[in-house]
């Protein structure tokens, strides 16, 4: 994908999260002392607070099992293992996510470079990020905390 495709795409998709959150708050809510208790600290920090996990310190990384990664804030299924690849970059990576299950904003923290945030649509919880170099087909990589996932394997 090219980089003004990619632009353009992540464009759209931000209109419409723009969109979205202002019809309708989230379907899983939660005060911010019940997220506290239900996450416990660093799954606080990187779902709520947008933080994320030291590189490579996450066993997803190493995750090769057939299954489904869900929000660990809600447990909505946002990843395939067939969409997971090792990008060497420190944190489980994936080409897509699963239909109807993220949304995007621009994180401008880094001042030499805005990126894209990916979110769990159904409670809000920041995931990771979405980068433009990763494989085909999609050409996408999202970059997403380990401890912001819960991986479910596939019944044999």
């Amino acid at each position: 994908m090219r980089r003004a495709q990619f632009v353009a795409a992540i464009a759209a998709t931000i209109a419409a999260t723009a969109t979205a959150r202002a019809s309708a708050p989230y379907a899983v809510t939660h005060s911010d002392a019940e997220w506290r208790k239900r996450l416990g600290a660093d799954r606080y920090y990187i779902l709520r607070e947008n933080g994320t996990e030291p590189a490579f310190s996450s066993p997803l990384i190493k995750e090769s099992r057939a299954g489904i990664y869900r929000c660990a804030g809600c447990n909505l299924a946002v990843f395939s293992s067939e969409t997971k690849f090792d990008s060497g970059d420190g944190w489980p990576s994936f080409w897509n996510v699963l239909p109807n299950a993220t949304l995007t904003r621009m994180d401008y923290e880094l001042a030499f470079e805005p990126r894209t945030e990916v979110h769990c649509k159904q409670c809000g919880s920041h995931l990771g990020h979405i980068f433009d170099d990763g494989p085909a087909p999609t050409h996408l990589r999202y970059c997403i905390d380990g401890l912001a996932l819960r991986f479910v394997p596939r019944q044999t």
